[in-house]
């Protein structure tokens, strides 16, 4: 699962996607052939700087000198953006080779330019890459503090999509640690909620899956699958599918559904093979193998091992490689072959010294990297610190001269404004105040009141409510809008107070559709019961209301109302108008129970009918055929006669 988490960081930090190898040598091949026309001298510069991104990553040290022609031709005509993004891509290659050094040094200078230029995007950025370095360092205090300064200026520019990559970033980092994995989880949250809110799939796979792995970690299978199957339609299509697929059949393992971990590996290696990408194939007979073992059929999980074994050695995928050893000696010692079971211990052995070789290497790599890395800031240091001085002598005395000036200038309009501040700022929190209440559960209110936010939440159990109303449309083509207005009003204002009659929260209207849920934010006995008796003062409330308008021959609408029960998402989204919303297949049942219902009927589900049944008269409508969900279980559902509703 690091593997996964880890490309992630890489892509977002660089853009990089993967394209296809035709298409990036034709478009390479079209701008070689601009280039050799004459062209304005920013526009040769733009040219070489795209020509120098799409070589990156098969072509590093052609991108590098690429890169640098397009640098010389900026400086020499003062093309600032163009220089900038010269000292990125220069900077980008060098990353990919490993030359962390020069990368930094490259982004340093491009970092100074965005500054010059007051691109604050430019600057995040540039944050973010550095931030990448360190990660890849092992240096997780340097990262951090890097990505939170990138995330800070883009939430600064109200730009979500830097937003969620920082947000991912952060939690990313947390992962790699078990004592923050719960602090993973709230960033990991959070940048799902946003990329939510602004429907980019590869954010919400991005997010989703790493929520996946953050709960896998925890133990919490649950949740992690409730994740790993909105990252399954999230990349769906893309390279990243088999990730998430290998995960969740580990997960499935773990679980010991053996037929569900066996079906996902196989769908993760037949997709994983098309695309010939080989660490997915590998990882996915690995999964196969594990599974067979836990199952103790021990010859069919040698057969995985060995055909992963075939592929992960010719490309040396050591990590890999040692699960198969180890996997190999034990599924040996089980059929009693103690002979192979002990040769592949050895080979096991073998390929730990190397690991640690390996790792040993990364590590007098990384001594050296900060070696190189303090001498170079060293000589920064010693040149502008005769700068600085002379700065701060006549900042000092800038500061003396005009401290007087202005501090007697201050105290006199502190004192004619404190007194009016301070009746004005208390009308002005009990205002807010309120407005908050009208749009916040109280305790999520609370929370963001004490902490600046409020954490996202996997409820196990709520309650979801739709209802629609029949005849709206029609309705709306004979009265007058102010009419229409009038009647969708009342008829909500009614549902709000049924709601808080019952301790139901209202999440919110579309339309003339109404949506509630009971058990959000906190976890009610008896909501399910609740929320039916709610439905039917609601439906009764409609049916006065109809009967009224057809003694009056006025045109009138009737209500249906769907009802189900399961575990959902709650939390805040957005930075602006933000609203307390709920997410998951949850709701998707509950608005299928309505739109399959009928006027003046409540529609429940098989769910919502194991809580209610001995409450209520409940009859079974068989298995309707819903919208994407197939064939469901429903009820009508209609008060015990002589009990009070």
């Amino acid at each position: 699962m690091k593997q996964v988490i880890f490309t992630i960081l890489v892509l977002f930090s660089f853009a990089v996607v993967r394209t296809d190898v035709n298409a990036q040598s034709a478009e390479s091949d079209s701008l070689m052939t601009l280039l050799k026309k004459p062209q304005a001298d920013s526009q040769r510069v733009n040219l070489l700087n795209q020509l120098a991104r799409i070589l990156v990553n098969d072509k590093p040290d052609t991108s590098i000198k690429i890169a640098y022609t397009a640098k010389e031709k900026a400086r020499e005509i003062g093309y600032k953006r163009g220089l900038a993004l010269a000292n990125k891509n220069i900077g980008i290659g060098h990353y990919l080779k490993g030359q962390y050094l020069q990368a930094l040094s490259a982004w340093d200078e491009a970092m100074s330019i965005y500054k010059l230029l007051g691109d604050k995007r430019g600057i995040a950025n540039m944050l973010s890459n550095q931030a990448g370095i360190y990660f890849n360092q092992g240096d997780d205090a340097k990262s951090l503090e890097y990505d939170l300064k990138a995330l800070r200026i883009s939430e600064e520019i109200n730009d979500t999509i830097r937003v969620v990559s920082s947000l991912i970033n952060v939690g990313t980092i947390y992962l790699n640690k078990a004592a923050t994995y719960k602090k993973a989880a709230d960033y990991f949250l959070k940048a799902y909620f946003l990329s939510k809110a602004i429907n980019d799939q590869s954010l919400i796979g991005s997010a989703t899956v790493n929520l996946g792995a953050t709960y896998y970690n925890l133990n919490d299978d649950n949740k992690a699958l409730f994740f790993l199957q909105e990252a399954l339609v999230a990349f769906d299509g893309t390279p990243d599918l088999p990730g998430a697929l290998n995960l969740m059949g580990e997960i499935y393992t773990r679980k010991k559904d053996f037929n569900k971990a066996l079906y996902t590996h196989r769908k993760a290696f037949e997709y994983s093979q098309k695309l010939d990408t080989k660490l997915d194939m590998t990882k996915s007979l690995i999964g196969l193998a594990e599974c067979y073992l836990e199952q103790k059929e021990a010859n069919q999980a040698i057969d995985a091992y060995k055909q992963a074994l075939d592929i992960a050695l010719p490309i040396k995928l050591t990590t890999e490689i040692r699960e198969i050893y180890e996997g190999l000696s034990q599924a040996y010692s089980e059929t009693n072959d103690f002979k192979n079971a002990f040769n592949y211990q050895k080979l096991l052995l073998e390929i730990k010294d190397t690991i640690y070789n390996v790792n040993t290497t990364k590590k007098l790599g990384l001594l050296q990297f900060n070696f190189d890395l303090e001498k170079k800031e060293s000589k920064i240091k010693l040149l502008t610190k005769d700068t600085e001085l002379k700065q701060k002598e006549i900042s000092r005395q800038k500061i003396v001269r005009n401290s007087f000036i202005a501090g007697f200038i201050v105290v006199l309009l502190f004192a004619g404004v404190f007194f009016k501040q301070r009746n004005r700022i208390e009308k002005e929190k009990k205002r807010s105040e309120t407005l908050l209440l009208n749009i916040l559960p109280a305790e999520v209110a609370e929370e963001l009141k004490e902490k600046g936010e409020a954490e996202a939440r996997l409820m196990g159990e709520v309650t979801v409510l739709f209802t629609d109303f029949k005849g709206f449309t029609a309705m709306s083509e004979k009265v007058s809008p102010k009419q229409l207005v009038r009647d969708i009003h009342e008829c909500f204002s009614a549902f709000d107070q049924i709601m808080e009659k019952y301790g139901i929260e209202k999440i919110k209207t579309i339309g003339d559709a109404y949506m509630a849920a009971g058990g959000v934010p906190v976890t009610q006995p008896g909501i399910a019961h609740n929320i039916v008796k709610a439905a039917f003062e609601m439906r009764d409330f409609i049916d006065e209301g109809k009967a009224r308008k057809i003694a009056n021959n006025q045109p009138f609408f009737e209500i249906r109302i769907g009802i189900h029960t399961g575990p959902v998402v709650a939390g805040i989204v957005g930075i602006k108008k933000f609203q307390y919303d709920i997410w998951g297949d949850t709701v998707n049942t509950a608005s299928r129970m309505e739109s399959s219902g009928e006027p003046g009927k409540i529609n429940i589900s098989a769910s919502t009918y194991q809580l209610v049944k001995d409450d209520f008269h409940c009859v079974y409508r068989g298995k309707i055929t819903a919208k994407g969900k197939g064939d469901i279980d429903m009820y009508f559902v209609e008060p015990k006669e002589n009990s009070k509703v």
